[in-house]
């Protein structure tokens, strides 16, 4: 697995680098911004938490002055609350607009971040489970648990990572419309790319001659 530093325009989106002769692009996607707002960036929660302030002070008010009261200083948390929830979903956007994820013949990319833009590489191979999170809406998230002692740092990967797994950072296709299908793809492209043999020389044998390992 490896990572790119994306200072250089890609040649493609979300691809920082050619493809090997031979390997095709199968899908490109990102984030579904509403999805990735309610389940990366708990905006419910937020909502429902400001709103809960909103009434307070407005109940405050109201039990003080009357509805004169109630909306005088309840007003002015309103206001700040739906500024919250616009920055938020600005984030989320952000977030979703920046990403691009890439499933390959070969491996999985993902560009991701909105600040500083980095490329991870993941390999079939080095990916031993993929994982589906399947919502009602056909949005879902594919996290990938990776081989070996590769650790992904948490900070560097996140929203773009299965939630709950802080010891071994799982990196996923988060949030993603039609997760299903690209789920079934994914599964697809791994399986024929690992069924194929891996051909080299034999250094004892003639010039000629190959074998499949």
């Amino acid at each position: 697995m490896s990572d790119h530093d994306d200072f250089a325009f890609d040649v493609a989106p979300g691809i920082p680098a050619p493809l090997p002769k031979g390997e095709e692009v199968l899908w490109q996607g990102r984030p579904d911004t509403s999805a990735l707002a309610r389940e990366a960036f708990k905006i419910r929660w937020i909502a429902a938490y400001m709103a809960l302030i909103v009434l307070w002070k407005a109940g405050a008010g109201f039990a003080d002055g009357g509805a004169a009261l109630a909306l005088l200083r309840g007003l002015p948390y309103l206001v700040l609350a739906i500024a919250a929830v616009a920055v938020v979903w600005l984030l989320a956007w952000a977030q979703a607009r920046a990403t691009v994820y890439t499933i390959t013949t070969a491996r999985v990319l993902m560009k991701i971040g909105a600040a500083l833009s980095v490329t991870y590489n993941i390999p079939f191979a080095q990916v031993g489970t993929a994982r589906l999170d399947l919502k009602p809406t056909g949005t879902g998230t594919i996290a990938l648990e990776t081989l070996g002692e590769t650790r992904l740092a948490f900070a560097a990967l996140w929203p773009h990572l299965r939630p709950g797994r802080l010891k071994k950072t799982e990196p996923a296709l988060r949030c993603i419309p039609d997760a299903e299908n690209v789920a079934r793809l994914l599964a697809e492209a791994a399986e024929t790319r690992l069924a194929m043999p891996v051909v080299s020389r034999v250094d004892a044998a003639p010039a000629d001659a190959v074998a499949a390992e």
